[in-house]
């Protein structure tokens, strides 16, 4: 059965059906392992310190660019922290292909379709790069663009690896902390951009449906 890239029905279907079974917001590494990871999956990211998903929801920011709110989430069974990996705008990019380091990718938030998103707002509680949702399935730009950095030997981006996520535009890393959310998200953490590598910018894919690799290359 062929499926399209931007095929958010079929999705939904496989997401139903093939989503494994999820780990704990306490386990200290991501389900599976060696997994490659390719267009089209639909995961949840994991920050390695906190544990934490990266999370959105219809919540805009008070502040800043007032767009949808991009936060970490405890818990790891809340659909809002699912996101599909999707190619960079004019890529030749087909699904189920394999996501090399240092290949720009975007990423889609499964439930409100808005796309992974920074600029040179400052963050609500840290004054570093605002990092929100914006856009829709056919409204994107540059500002939803993130490089993949595999932390480690691998090429290919896997379940098992440590990874960074750069804003291209701006350079700021994806990067939470402990800094926590006191009201209408309350014990939701802060998810930023900062312009230097830190611990704190490592993130793991964990839960998701995650496609079979391409073999029509």
């Amino acid at each position: 059965m062929a499926l399209s890239l931007f095929g958010p029905a079929v999705i939904a279907v496989l997401f139903l059906v093939l989503l494994p079974d999820r780990v704990s917001a306490s386990d200290s590494s991501p389900i599976g392992g060696g997994v490659k990871i390719t267009y089209g999956s639909v995961i949840k990211l994991m920050h390695e310190r906190t544990k934490f998903r990266l999370h959105s929801h219809d919540i805009s920011y008070g502040s800043g660019s007032e767009q949808q709110s991009v936060t970490g989430f405890p818990d790891a069974d809340d659909s809002n922290s699912y996101w599909i990996i999707r190619p960079q705008l004019d890529s030749s990019a087909r699904q189920g292909d394999v996501i090399s380091h240092g290949t720009t990718i975007r990423l889609q938030h499964m439930t409100t379709r808005r796309w992974l998103h920074s600029h040179l707002h400052a963050s609500p509680l840290s004054d570093n790069l605002e990092v929100s949702c914006f856009g829709g399935d056919y409204e994107s730009e540059t500002g939803d663009h993130w490089k993949l950095e595999i932390e480690g030997a691998g090429k290919i981006w896997k379940q098992d690896q440590r990874i960074r996520l750069r804003h291209v535009d701006t350079g700021g890393y994806l990067h939470s902390h402990n800094k926590k959310y006191q009201r209408v998200i309350a014990g939701q953490l802060e998810v930023c951009g900062v312009e230097e590598k830190r611990p704190d910018n490592i993130w793991f894919a964990a839960e998701g449906v995650y496609l079979p690799v391409n073999e029509n290359n």
